[in-house]
């Protein structure tokens, strides 16, 4: 019997866009064309994209946790960047990963994003100059031959391949688009529109922003607006506006990303992205008449054509709201803070039925290889630290009490009502938590750079994988404490409260020794903790003569003896797992 898969609205909307498109690229050749060289644009961006990321690896991610040590090392290497990927949109994307992992800060972050904006009037400025009368075409055509012939040899010249094909679908793009517009250019002409004033600004800024949330590109949107403007379609104030609302555009899709799949700072950032853009949109309009007229002033001594100014115009409403923000990145920050407050801790609660979700494993991680791996240790951290919770209830020891139980050392008696937790916390927060995890790892991206990330991707795996295997030893332990510290009077209880309180003690050395592996000026101390938590281990061990000792005496039954050596055996592998994440993987997690 034949399976029938659901159709989603999603599907059926984009087979409905299919069919208008193809219906209307039957009737108007010159539509075809546009959409043609529009579609060789955003495919030679994209390529583009891909292979500067695949030939640079992580020296963008190097490079950023070194030069946004201040806002104006920030600024300029949005500015960089900005100008090499031509799109703001991906740095953006990439500064809101970064954030999300600790790479750079906040005030960092939003001095990045100023420059991206100001980064991306430099291509304008090269489409502005390149002009309408000047064929790309015979440049393209080379270049694409080379990119294709670098694309057979090594990852590395593949990549640049790749760059190189990019860079000639865009030229063929813009001569693709110049010459639809060129054909439909009796069929539409905006320029002598009726509506006049604040209202014909409003309407095209609203149409840039439509249109670049539609293409997701702002550059897509200014190179459709220059070939309009040139083809006289347009007025030189519509393509104004047109750009003021392709800005808007560019971060409210950066903001739909950023919100929905990043951690609380990344949706901080992507929040400053879209008020940026917005505020600056806001000061451009209430000083259109002083922006415009400037432009216009300059012109007429320097002889800029229309394409120009279009692209003198785009710099000056970005330097507008450069200025505008660039003395408040701190205190911005701070509002940015208390608006978007840290999310509170999840904690296991048995009462649960919904599924943990990961903290840090969004896609917008997955951009880079540096990110994503920072995004796996973090995540991994929230495991472990779920795992240090389910051995305390393990231990039937209060979790939320844990920093103070360690302070003091002093071990609270079990609690009067006992129950078995453990296993219920493993299939619905630690197990699916887990999967999540392999999950991510699956699709990182390990670009030119493979070798240097296998290490840290096995320490991941590594660190995770213990973590999970500890659970499991904590709910075999659970078992016989609660039967025995549910019945004080039992003769094995003295030697589970002893059990308990060692593997306690390990637990409070791993909780305090783990963050300090990040700070090397730590590691004396860091040592001498690890040092503790093997003798501690070795106590553990030390337990099983004791036990033999008891049973020769008649003390205990062989029945009882057998569990206690069995437990004694899951705090002693509980013990050397915590020992062995906190050698092998400390100065990642911690």
């Amino acid at each position: 019997m034949p399976i029938i898969r659901k159709i989603s609205p999603k599907m059926i909307l984009g087979i409905l866009l299919c069919i208008a498109l193809a219906y209307s690229f039957w009737f108007s050749p010159s539509w075809l064309q546009l959409c043609y060289g529009l579609a060789l644009f955003l495919f030679g961006m994209q390529c583009i994209e891909e292979g500067l990321h695949n030939a640079a690896g992580g020296t963008l991610e190097r490079l950023m946790e070194k030069t946004t040590a201040s806002p104006q090392k920030g600024l300029l290497f949005g500015i960089f960047a900005t100008f090499i990927l031509q799109s703001s949109t991906l740095v953006s994307l990439l500064t809101i990963a970064f954030l999300s992992t600790g790479l750079i800060t906040l005030a960092g972050g939003i001095a990045v994003l100023l420059g991206t904006n100001l980064g991306a009037t430099s291509g304008i400025w090269l489409l502005a100059l390149a002009g309408q009368s000047i064929s790309l075409s015979p440049i393209a055509i080379p270049i694409l031959v080379f990119g294709i012939l670098a694309s057979f040899f090594n990852k590395k010249t593949k990549a640049i391949g790749r760059v190189l094909v990019g860079i000639s679908l865009i030229f063929l793009g813009i001569d693709a688009i110049k010459s639809g517009f060129h054909d439909i250019g009796g069929q539409v002409d905006f320029a002598n529109i009726q509506v006049s004033g604040p209202a014909e600004i409003a309407i095209f800024t609203g149409i840039g922003l439509l249109l670049t949330l539609v293409l997701q590109s702002s550059h897509a949107t200014l190179i459709l607006t220059l070939a309009a403007l040139a083809g006289g379609q347009i007025s030189i104030g519509q393509g104004f506006a047109i750009a003021i609302g392709s800005n808007v555009g560019s971060s409210a899709s950066t903001a739909f990303v950023g919100m929905f799949s990043s951690e609380r700072n990344g949706q901080r950032l992507a929040l400053a992205h879209l008020i940026f853009n917005c505020v600056t949109a806001i000061l451009s309009l209430i000083l259109w008449l002083p922006l415009t007229r400037f432009v216009t002033y300059t012109a007429d001594f320097t002889g800029l054509n229309s394409l120009l100014q279009l692209a003198l115009f785009h710099t000056l409403f970005n330097l507008l709201g450069l200025a505008a923000f660039w003395k408040i990145q701190q205190p911005f920050a701070a509002h940015l803070r208390k608006w978007l407050p840290d999310k509170a801790k999840q904690e296991l609660q048995p009462e649960r039925t919904s599924k943990f979700k990961p903290l840090y494993l969004h896609e917008n991680m997955l951009r880079s290889g540096d990110t994503a791996l920072r995004a796996l240790f973090k995540e991994i951290r929230h495991l472990n630290d779920l795992g240090v919770e389910v051995i305390c209830h393990a231990l039937y020891v209060p979790a939320d009490q844990l920093d103070a139980l360690c302070a003091t050392r002093e071990m609270p008696p079990p609690e009067q009502k006992l129950e078995l937790n453990v296993q219920s916390f493993y299939d619905a927060e630690i197990k699916p938590l887990y999967s999540s995890i392999l999950e991510f790892a699956s699709k990182v991206k390990l670009d030119s750079h493979e070798n240097d990330y296998q290490e840290p991707m096995s320490t991941a795996h590594l660190a995770a994988f213990k973590t999970v295997e500890i659970i499991k030893e904590s709910k075999h332990l659970q078992k016989n404490m609660h039967i025995v510290l549910s019945d004080p009077e039992s003769p094995v209880f003295p030697d589970y409260m002893a059990l308990r309180a060692k593997l306690m003690n390990i637990l409070c050395l791993y909780h305090h020794t783990l963050p300090l592996a990040a700070d090397e000026s730590q590691w004396g101390e860091q040592s001498e903790q690890i040092q503790l938590m093997q003798q501690s281990i070795d106590e553990i061990e030390a337990m099983r003569e004791q036990a033999f000792s008891q049973l020769r005496q008649g003390l205990l039954t062989s029945w009882q003896v057998s569990s206690l050596m069995n437990d004694i055996n899951y705090a002693r592998f509980i013990g050397n797992g915590l020992l062995e994440i906190l050698q092998t993987a400390g100065k990642e997690l911690a």
